[in-house]
């Protein structure tokens, strides 16, 4: 790493780093409520005693999206105490201040505000805990920002492309480009790298002699496939990379080889988990740059709570613990209260050297109890150390160690896979769905479908959120596959039939030109049922704004008439006593016989039949109907029946193939009971869409 001189002149800029403060975590724990206020006093006591030019956050200056007033309190009474005065600021902005605080209704640098004294300027992104939210996308530090006491930049309201402008420093002969990106979700902002949505901007004029600083508060370690940003996804050009939102202290800048920048991290300034890396010791950095070389120098904090945290696993003392022993359990209590103890008696000698230490330590003892133990009442344990430490009922963590079965399978290195500028490769879906087929388990291996027509059929339903293309293609391939073992003959043997389906796949796979004529056929039956639905839908608004008494039950759209005006067709089969039946009836038992002219008109409509969705089904029960199963064609339950409109009600076939038809049927006759006794009594019930087609007139007479 490039070293500078440590003697302060003129051209070296000073910088504090730190990130992850998190104020106002645990502010109602009577113990821990204000460690987060005193160190952040402490940090800003550094700062001001070293005459830094000014201070860099990374993110998560507060614990939660909306502080509460006493957090929101202490922290402007910091800033205010430390970081205004009468010291000049010695270094000048030279980019463009509207662009860099282009969403702020201040858009300058708060020292150079003419109403402010401001001696220690505070530049800050926003982390997870703290980003923007709300219909005004406002977060807390934009509260800080307005009062003129914190620099908030970084902040990027695109979901499409994220240009990064830097702030441009210089101070006598030194110039530093300050990059910033505040929290974005890792996923999101994953999927815009790989698709070259992110730019960083380079100033126009002698680009090289800047000193390049990126802040960036997001996932360092990898928590998943894409839950995380690489580091080869930051550009080569940048000098030092300060990295937020990991706790675990890394402040000593450390290289990337392969991109040649250094990342430094620096870590929380507060235990927020009780998790190893919360152990390490915390420190805050002091960045040195002067031309292009730079040095960090640590500065550990004395205010933070100690964490001491130890694993014991039992079955590693098969001397000392027996689980057929009836009295094991005591004896791991008294080893767990000693191992407790010494790690107390550490935390008070790391104390005696540093008073500013709070005086209550934290403990952490995790117990795998694996191998046939049981753990004990770890309340009753953490009564003894309520006036001793400072997370009592947090001391004793019991877990089992689960070992995971052994892969066999290639973890997948998507960070490889990434496209650089230079490489001119393209990452697409269908890759990845191949890649991850290739690699997965054989249980879990595409046995009919090929990983190829797989990759199709997901890149439409990504890129052109074609939603059926999937399943198209899914019911293709199985209809080719069926009618491949149909032309074979093959006996309905599931070890047969799954060597024929093996043979049958294997050959498709070979004749790349037949496998993209299927996928292009069931693309296109796909975006056939698109427009279908769309005619269907469109045909049945119209149709409810008509009369429905002129369509049948004998009519195939009569099911889906029914389905899209459920609620209305309930209403009016139950309000038609003024006619003696419900419309359902009606349509069946009038039809010819004294219909109007526009009924006759209606009625010799041609309606097309909707298909109803076979019941969903694995690709071996597919294979079975090849027994002459009778349900094979239950899809076809709703075809269409050529009915006579001048033929009596009785000579009217339908199919009785599915329960709906024996609803409809039920329902009707117990609508023509009904209304039968409505009729009786002389109660009359009158719908709207039977005063749509009657004259005022009929109106009068028929009431």
């Amino acid at each position: 790493m490039s070293t500078v001189n440590s003697q302060d002149d003129e051209d070296t800029f000073k910088i504090l780093v730190a990130t992850d403060i998190h104020l106002g975590y645990l502010e109602k724990d009577p113990v821990r409520g204000n460690d987060t206020f005193v160190t952040f006093n402490e940090i800003l006591d550094h700062a001001q005693k070293n005459e830094v030019d000014f201070i860099l956050l990374g993110g998560d200056l507060f614990h939660d999206n909306k502080p509460s007033r006493k957090t929101v309190h202490s922290c402007l009474e910091s800033l205010r105490k430390y970081c205004m005065g009468d010291r000049p600021v010695q270094f000048e902005i030279l980019s463009d201040q509207a662009v860099n605080f282009h969403y702020s209704k201040f858009p300058w640098v708060n020292y150079q505000d003419e109403n402010l004294n401001i001696s220690i300027p505070v530049f800050s992104i926003h982390g997870n805990h703290d980003d923007p939210t709300g219909a005004d996308a406002l977060c807390a530090l934009d509260i800080l920002s307005c009062a003129g006491l914190l620099n908030h930049f970084g902040r990027s309201t695109s979901v499409e492309k994220i240009d990064i402008s830097p702030i441009l420093l210089r101070k006598g002969r030194t110039k530093i480009a300050l990059y910033g990106l505040g929290a974005i979700p890792d996923e999101r902002l994953y999927r815009m790298f790989v698709n070259k949505q992110v730019t960083m901007l380079r100033p126009k004029e002698d680009e090289d002699s800047w000193f390049n600083l990126f802040v960036i508060h997001q996932n360092r370690s990898k928590h998943g496939a894409t839950n995380y940003i690489p580091e080869q996804f930051l550009d080569d050009f940048i000098n030092l990379v300060v990295w937020g939102h990991e706790h675990e202290c890394k402040i000593a800048p450390f290289q990337n080889e392969q991109q040649r920048f250094y990342v430094c991290q620096p870590g929380s300034s507060v235990v927020t988990s009780l998790s190893p890396g919360e152990a390490v010791k915390k420190h805050i950095g002091l960045l040195h740059v002067k031309g292009k070389n730079m040095k960090m120098q640590k500065i550990a904090l004395e205010t933070v709570r100690t964490f001491h945290i130890e694993d014991i696993v039992l079955a590693d003392h098969p001397d000392l613990f027996n689980p057929d022993n009836p009295n094991v359990t005591q004896a791991i209590q008294a080893f767990c209260t000693e191992k407790v103890e010494l790690m107390l008696d550490n935390a008070e000698r790391e104390r005696l050297g540093n008073p500013r230490q709070p005086e209550k330590p934290l403990i952490r003892l995790r117990v795998d109890y694996a191998g046939g133990f049981e753990p004990f009442s770890v309340h009753r344990f953490s009564q003894k150390y309520m006036h001793r430490v400072a997370n009592p009922k947090d001391i004793i963590h019991f877990f089992r160690h689960r070992e995971q079965k052994a892969k066999n399978d290639i973890d997948l290195n998507f960070g490889k896979l990434v496209s650089r500028p230079a490489e001119g490769i393209t990452l697409r879906v269908e890759d990845l769905v191949k890649q991850y087929f290739q690699t997965a388990e054989k249980k879990v291996q595409l046995s009919l479908l090929t990983e190829r027509g797989m990759g199709e059929a997901v890149q439409e339903f990504v890129d052109k959120e074609e939603k059926d293309a999937i399943e198209e293609l899914v019911k293709f391939q199985l209809e080719k596959t069926q009618k491949f073992l149909r032309e074979r003959r093959t006996d309905a043997e599931e070890e047969k039939i799954d060597e024929e389906v093996r043979k049958f796949r294997e050959s498709r796979k070979k004749n790349a030109e037949e496998e993209d004529k299927e996928v292009r056929e069931a693309m296109a039956r796909a975006k056939a049922n698109r427009s279908e639905d769309a005619v269907l839908v469109a045909a049945s608004s119209d149709e409810d704004s008509m009369d429905m008494e002129m369509i049948g039950i004998g009519d195939p759209s009569e099911g889906l008439s029914a389905t899209l005006s459920r609620g209305r067709g309930r209403a009016r089969g139950r309000a038609r006593g003024a006619k003696g039946q419900s419309s359902t009836a009606r349509g069946s038992s009038r039809r010819g016989r004294g219909s109007t002219s526009q009924e006759s008109a209606s009625s010799s409509r041609i309606y097309k039949p909707v298909s109803v969705p076979a019941k969903n089904m694995s690709i071996i029960d597919a294979f079975r109907p090849l027994k002459s199963n009778p349900s094979l064609n239950s899809s076809q339950a709703y075809s269409e029946d050529i009915i006579d409109v001048d033929s009596d009600p009785e000579d009217t076939s339908f199919v009785p193939s599915s329960k709906g038809n024996q609803r409809l049927s039920t329902t009707s006759s117990l609508s023509k009971r009904g209304s039968q006794s409505q009729t009786s009594r002389g109660v009359d019930f009158e719908s709207d869409e039977d005063d749509a087609f009657m004259s005022p007139a009929t109106s009068r007479r028929t009431k």
